[in-house]
């Protein structure tokens, strides 16, 4: 950094934000971050991939698989 410029009275300027995104601090593995920075290597953002694999979990189709939510569809079935 510079030594002559005196940032002493600097102000912070406004977050210049997108609409219907807001910006958050998230810890994530670094095995994960790698393995999606490593799929959009030709191209592309991550962060758009996190969003869109996020959204697929949100969906009720494509929830992930719970121990109890097997065990009722295993009764289901066996009953049937």
């Amino acid at each position: 950094m510079r030594q002559d410029i005196d940032f002493s009275r600097a102000k912070r300027g406004a977050l210049i934000s997108e609409p219907g995104k807001e910006r958050i601090t998230i810890r994530l593995d670094a095995d994960v971050l790698a393995w999606f920075r490593g799929q959009v290597k030709g191209g592309g953002n991550y962060q758009t991939l996190i969003n869109e694999t996020l959204r697929a979990a949100m969906g009720a189709e494509n929830a992930p698989v719970t121990v109890g939510k097997l065990r009722e569809v295993l009764r289901q079935e066996l009953r049937a």
